[in-house]
Parts: structure tokens; C-alpha cells; sequence
């Protein structure tokens, strides 16, 4: 009895031991910077999970927020502060954006006309973006509220500028959360992640890691346009960091204090190359197993028999499409035996076919996830992507604009996804896509090794994701993860200095050599001569 009573007192101590562990994480308390779209879906289901492990959260949002809506019965807090524009001035430039991309795709011809309209629409954005800040940092009493709330840590997006000088103005580590691939400018220059050209393809560049001799040539040129056109307003945010922390700063300099950089990519789906202990990939932390479909949408999808059901989505970005391109698409999707659930809040097409139905809203991850879907036609969104990574459906994909173009030719080259052309696209390059990747086998199978390799990880991209987030505020930050590199000059960086040190050594020898030679040889010559006299 005593034993036993022993053994009880024991695993009692040792339970209040490891509670004394995870004690200072237990109620960390958490703000976060975020981003619209996408992004927002991603971050949210971070929250969620940092909410039901006890933190809390509070996510510091305009009044012109178009996803991002404060609700009184939402499990996190929503601090509001207002800006001098309109939610109609952000969807007005997301259309000039998405209008860029679809009539202007970039080629070797247009390559430069269409980086520069890209940064007349980037400088747009990032006005809005310091509107933002302003809005936040020069409103004293916002500001001390955040200061009196105690936060343990800032999660941001840097896709909206702005979150890491919040942290530094309250004095609070942070950590990034985005999707770019550390090829992107941001991470290559900010985060000091290396990126070798010859075989990491830049962003937006729609390469691969294997690249002939001309696309290492444009994989050059789009890094160098890249740092061109996106540095030309960097001095701007420059000026703008150095006037908000009262010192000589850059953009660059602040950005490189994060903690940690959570890529919401990962190997299933990136090519490999080399990376940094303070980035951690977290692909696809949002999926999840199928839940049962709407009553309704399930007998649908039964109604498909053995041809199944095919799922089209160009995500919440495209609300419309002209009727001659909506008709296309029903045309083309009218022809296939599959039974088609497509997501589109448009005009209904005249050509629609009885096999097709339209919604506002599809449960994208069930429908996946379902036995009887076959396909995926796709913007090539990374959320979507990684829905059908994880439940090993191949892909049509139809990219639009941003990095849809780059996440298609990524899944295209591991063989689970056909590429189409948006602007030239005809009903029957459609039926053929759909049908190929339905009929031949190998699409399917690399669609599942993929989804294996996804659920071949030692802990969940979500789980990893909180880890590190919750490893920063035990901490108090992670600075021994990151790397000398952020301490160096550009010409250190690249031992410029140290190559020009040895070159004029060299130079130096070299001289010496042949002055030492000549004066041999004068000699010789002067000496041969007092001989033959």
C-alpha cells in the first residue's frame, strides 16, 4: 500500500514538473499583423490552434479589412483602427493587379514592360501600406494599449509591411508567417537564405531546378529585374523605418530581426535547395481529413456513379468572368462524364450542362477529400494546392496571376498537374486536360506519392508551426538560429574585400616577378656583352 502510495506521489511530482515546464507558454499572449486573402486562412488556422492550446490572440485589423471580419463570438480578440481609404480602393487594386497578370503575361519580348507596370501597381499598394502603419504607430493611445496588454509575440505576414515595427515599438520579438519560397527577393535579401541561380528558380519566374542553359539565363535576368523594380521603392520604406525607430535603419535590416520564418511551403512541393536553421517549412498546416459533404452536395456527388466527380475552383479573388470565358468553360465541362461542382459567383453560362452545378461556396478540403473526386481544376492557389497535395488528387491548373503560374510549373514538373493558358484556352483544351490527367494513370500515382511524402513528417506542419511559435516566446526570442550573414556588408557577404585583398597580392608577386625577371635578363644581357667584347 505504501508502495503504491509512493509510486502515486511520485508520477504526481513529476506531472507538476513538466507543467512547471510548459508553464510560461501556457497563457503567452499573442498579437498578429495580418494579411488579406489567402494568407488570413492560414494565419486563422494558426490562431485557432494557439487559442485551444490557452494563449491568447488578438489580431490588430483595419476597419477596410475585406476577409478579416472581428466577430463578438470569435475565440480571438480583434483590435480595429481606422485608415483614410475604403475597402473598395483595396479590391479596385487587387482587380488592377489580377487585369495585369491575365492580359500582360510576361515573355521574353515583355519581360521588362510588364516587371515595371507590376511596380507601379507594388508602389500603389505599398502607399496603402504605409497609410496602414501610419494609422497604427502615430495613434498614441492605440499604441499604449498594446503596450499595456503585455504580448509575448508578434506574428506577421510581410506581405503587409509593418507588423515588425510594431514589435520593435513594443519591444516584443517576432516571427513571420509567408508563403514565397526562399527564392523571392524579401527572404534572399532579408533573410539571408541562400539562393544559387543555377538551379533555384527565381519567384514568379515559372522555372524549375532543371534548367537549360537559356532558362538559367532568365532565371539571372528575373532575379536582377526582381531586385530592380521591388528596390526602387525600397528606399522609401527605408526612410519611413528609420523616422519610426528614430536611428539610421533599412527595411532590409529590420525585417532580418525575425525570430523565425514559417515558409508555408514544403518538400512535397518545393524543389530542394539550401535553406536556414530560423526557417521552418509548414506546407499545407491548414488541411485536414474529409468531413461529411452538405446533405445535398452528397447525393450529387453520389448521383456520379464510377466517373466520379471533378472539382473547379479559381479561388475568392476571381468573383466574375465575361460570358464568352464562362461559356468556354461550361462547354467544356458539359462534355466530360464526370459530374462537376464548380465554385463561381458570376452570370450563370447559357451553355452550363446538366452535369454541372454552380455554387458561391464549395467545402473545398471535403470535396477532395471525397472517394469519388477524380480532379482538381485549379487556379493554383497554394491553400487548394496543398488540399489536393494532402488528399492526392491531380491538378488542371488554370493560374491567374501572383505565384499561381509558379505554383502550377511546380506541380507540373513532379508530374501531377496539366498547365493551361487562361487567355487562350478553348473548350477542347479543356476536355483534353481534364481527361488526361483522369485517364492516365501516372498523374493520379505521383498525385499520391506526393500526398505520402506530405504525411511522412515526424510531427503535423500545424504542430510545427505553434512549436516555434511558442519556442520564441519561451525564449524571449531565437537569436542563435540566425545567421552571421545579417552582420556583414553586401562585399563582406560575398568576400568581395578578401577576393580583392588576394588579387592585389597577387598583382603585387606578379609585378615583383617580372621586374625581378627583367632585371635577371639585363643582366644576362650585359654580362654576355662585356664577354663577346
Amino acid at each position: 500500500m505504501a508502495a503504491k502510495a509512493s509510486s502515486s506521489t511520485k508520477c504526481l511530482q513529476l506531472l507538476v514538473f513538466q507543467v512547471a515546464l510548459v508553464g510560461p507558454v501556457c497563457c503567452g499572449n499573442v498579437l498578429v499583423w495580418p494579411t488579406e486573402g489567402s494568407h488570413w486562412l492560414n494565419v486563422q488556422t494558426v490562431i485557432r490552434e494557439l487559442i485551444r492550446r490557452g494563449h491568447s490572440v488578438t489580431v490588430l485589423v483595419s476597419n477596410a479589412s475585406l476577409f478579416i471580419q472581428p466577430k463578438a463570438e470569435a475565440a480571438e480578440r480583434f483590435e480595429v483602427f481606422n485608415v483614410p481609404f475604403q475597402k473598395d480602393t483595396i479590391e479596385n487594386l487587387i482587380e488592377e493587379i489580377v487585369a495585369l497578370w491575365l492580359n500582360n503575361r510576361p515573355t521574353t519580348l515583355t519581360f521588362w514592360q510588364f516587371y515595371k507596370e507590376l511596380g507601379k501597381l507594388s508602389k500603389s499598394w505599398h502607399q496603402l501600406n504605409r497609410q496602414m502603419c501610419d494609422a497604427v504607430l502615430t495613434n498614441q493611445e492605440l499604441m499604449a494599449h498594446l503596450r499595456g496588454s503585455g504580448y509575448d509575440l508578434l506574428l506577421s505576414d510581410p506581405v503587409t509591411l509593418c507588423g515588425d515595427l510594431v514589435a520593435l515599438k513594443l519591444a516584443v520579438p517576432f516571427v513571420y508567417s509567408l508563403r514565397f519560397s526562399p527564392a523571392s527577393t524579401v527572404e534572399r535579401h532579408c533573410g539571408k537564405i541562400p539562393a544559387p541561380p543555377s538551379y533555384t528558380p527565381a519567384a514568379l519566374s515559372e522555372l524549375t531546378d532543371r534548367m537549360s542553359f537559356s532558362e538559367r539565363i532568365k532565371n539571372i535576368v528575373s532575379y536582377h529585374l526582381q531586385d530592380y523594380v521591388f528596390q526602387s521603392y525600397w528606399g522609401e520604406w527605408d526612410v519611413y523605418y528609420s523616422k519610426i525607430l528614430g536611428r539610421p535603419t533599412t527595411l532590409c535590416e529590420t525585417m532580418g530581426k525575425a525570430e523565425i520564418w514559417l515558409i508555408r511551403t514544403y518538400w512535397d512541393f518545393e524543389f530542394p535547395r539550401p535553406f536556414l536553421p530560423n526557417f521552418e517549412f509548414v506546407g499545407g498546416l491548414h488541411c485536414q481529413p474529409a468531413k461529411p459533404l452538405p446533405k445535398e452536395m452528397e447525393e450529387f456527388v453520389q448521383s456520379s456513379g464510377e466517373h466520379g466527380v471533378v472539382v473547379f475552383s479559381l479561388g475568392s479573388m476571381v468573383y466574375n468572368l465575361t460570358d464568352e470565358k464562362s461559356n468556354v468553360i461550361a462547354r467544356a465541362l458539359s462534355q466530360l462524364p464526370q459530374k462537376v461542382l464548380w465554385r463561381y459567383k458570376g452570370k450563370k453560362p447559357e451553355a452550363l450542362g446538366s452535369n454541372t452545378r454552380t455554387y458561391d461556396w464549395i467545402p473545398q478540403n471535403d470535396l477532395l477529400g471525397h472517394p469519388l473526386t477524380k480532379a482538381f481544376i485549379t487556379h493554383g492557389g497554394t491553400n487548394g494546392i496543398y488540399e489536393a497535395i494532402y488528399h492526392g488528387i491531380p491538378l488542371v491548373g488554370i493560374p491567374m496571376f501572383a505565384d499561381q503560374h509558379d505554383n502550377i510549373a511546380h506541380m507540373r514538373a513532379k508530374g501531377a498537374a496539366v498547365e493551361l493558358d487562361f487567355g487562350t484556352m478553348k473548350t477542347e483544351d479543356l476536355v483534353d486536360a481534364v481527361n488526361t490527367v483522369i485517364n492516365n494513370s501516372s498523374y493520379k500515382e505521383n498525385a499520391l506519392r506526393l500526398s505520402k511524402i506530405h504525411h511522412d513528417q515526424p510531427i503535423t506542419p500545424l504542430d510545427r508551426a505553434v512549436f516555434w511559435i511558442e519556442f520564441v516566446m519561451r525564449h524571449k526570442g531565437a537569436k542563435h538560429l540566425r545567421p552571421a550573414a545579417h552582420h556583414l556588408t553586401w562585399y563582406q557577404y560575398h568576400c568581395l574585400d578578401v577576393l580583392a585583398f588576394l588579387f592585389t597580392c597577387a598583382a603585387i608577386a606578379v609585378f615583383i616577378l617580372v621586374k625581378c625577371c627583367l632585371f635577371c635578363c639585363r643582366k644576362r644581357g650585359r654580362i654576355a656583352k662585356r664577354k663577346k667584347e
